[in-house]
């Protein structure tokens, strides 16, 4: 699989995590509420108690009842908040034990929660902080007028919001909501890694004529020097340095493999080049973390429907209609992805010389990925069996490469095993035969 890295590598590291956190919008929205109220201030001391005769819809209240609004609106917006925290974990909980831990990432990413939590701290702070500024002495009184409507219109907004959030949980947490969710970030996985670039492509099918005879001799190996997943592999970085160091790099490990810190990263050739500071360069062209992530490693897009499925097909669950939802998407997936041209393996810079050589793609891969846990959990379910048939004659219609037919027809006859095996009614066997001989007249057999 190619990859489409940058020098901004590290930076999508650290700005996926921003994404999957709850302090960074509602950080951005409390810093604009303490902006907003020095404005608001430095405006409303600018403005003479005359020109709000004729402003019907700003706050002409005396300094005690702006501090009975203003106090009245910050308390609640705290306690809203706590209450918008709580619904917040226990949604967050509820998909954890429902569709797995590695869900939480995409929970924790929605806006919406984010954006709700943002609304009712920046709130409280804005009016606490308008709050300190009333003053009642006799000499120089002053009450912020027009910060208190404005506090008043950001309680109604919020009124809005939290409606809206109550709205938001009760639909984030349905089964068919996560699934199309965890579909469209593998649609749009596929769009983005497929194909991929580091410098100019090779031949579509992979050739071993600009390979040194004597790589796997005299290459030399380039360990990790930490442990953890391959999250982010900067492609244009180790172009740059096979240009200028005039090597030849043959990448091991693929984005999603865990690395044991001492084992192969890459190969080197010609290995007499290889030097602690080479070393450790390369290492810095790679990005390696506690968890996978869905930047480069498409196999974890596909990992994360697989585990809600087999979630759903567990003892403990029983719900093959999630299952099949699963699936439905999964067919969806691979359909496109079958249409989608396989990237060269071998990466050539502008002189169209071998300088990259990539771990190849295989399409049977992706279907072996998607479709072995399903089939080994859905052995005595008939109708997830007779889905997985009828997804893989759906397939069939998109792919065009005798390897990746080979894939399908493997799984498909696994299927038809595994039902023979596992069903204890005769009609269940019978349908997922029909099933099984449909798929095969779809492959023209």
């Amino acid at each position: 699989m190619m990859w489409q890295g940058t020098w901004l590598t590290q930076l999508r590291k650290y700005w996926d995590r921003i994404q999957s956190s709850f302090w960074f919008i509602p950080s951005l929205m409390v810093a604009g509420a303490i902006g907003l109220s020095m404005g608001m201030i430095a405006l409303d001391e600018s403005i003479k108690d005359q020109e709000l005769d004729s402003w019907w819809w700003a706050y002409t209240g005396s300094a005690e009842g702006a501090t009975a609004v203003l106090s009245t609106v910050a308390g609640s917006m705290i306690t809203i908040a706590g209450v918008v925290f709580s619904l917040t974990l226990v949604s967050l909980t509820l998909a954890s034990s429902q569709f797995g831990p590695r869900l939480l990432r995409n929970f924790m990413r929605d806006t919406t929660n984010q954006v709700v939590i943002g609304t009712f701290v920046s709130t409280f702070l804005f009016c606490l902080l308008v709050l300190r500024t009333i003053r009642r002495d006799e000499i120089s009184p002053f009450v912020p007028h027009l910060s208190v409507t404005l506090g008043v219109v950001f309680a109604v907004v919020s009124v809005g919001v939290l409606i809206h959030f109550i709205h938001h949980v009760a639909i984030s947490i349905q089964a068919d909501e996560v699934i199309g969710r965890v579909s469209a970030e593998l649609h749009g996985g596929i769009d983005r890694l497929f194909p991929e670039r580091i410098g100019e492509a090779g031949p579509g099918e992979r050739s071993d004529a600009d390979i040194p005879a004597d790589f796997e001799q005299t290459s030399q190996i380039v360990a990790s020097s930490s442990d953890g997943y391959l999250q982010f592999v900067d492609g244009d970085a180790l172009m740059a340095f096979a240009r200028r160091e005039d090597v030849l790099l043959r990448v091991e490990r693929q984005p999603g493999e865990y690395i044991v810190r001492s084992t192969p990263l890459l190969r080197l050739w010609p290995g007499h080049k290889w030097n602690e500071d080479l070393a450790n360069e390369i290492n810095r062209a790679v990005v390696l973390g506690p968890q996978r992530t869905t930047h480069q490693d498409f196999e974890f897009l596909i990992d994360q429907l697989v585990e809600i499925a087999v979630r759903a097909l567990s003892p403990g669950v029983n719900d093959p209609f999630t299952a099949i939802s699963c699936v439905d998407r999964l067919g969806s997936a691979l359909s496109r992805l079958a249409e989608r041209e396989i990237p060269s393996a071998q990466r050539y810079d502008d002189e169209h010389r071998l300088r990259v050589i990539a771990p190849p793609f295989h399409f049977p891969d992706v279907v072996d990925a998607a479709f072995h846990q399903i089939r080994q959990n859905a052995r005595s379910s008939a109708a997830v069996s007779i889905r997985l048939l009828e997804t893989l004659a759906e397939i069939a219609r998109f792919v065009r490469r005798p390897d990746d037919i080979l894939a399908l027809r493997h799984h498909a006859r696994m299927i038809l095993q595994a039902s023979e095996e596992s069903l204890p009614e005769r009609e269940d066997r019978q349908a997922v035969e029909r099933r099984h001989a449909k798929f095969l007249r779809r492959l023209g057999e």
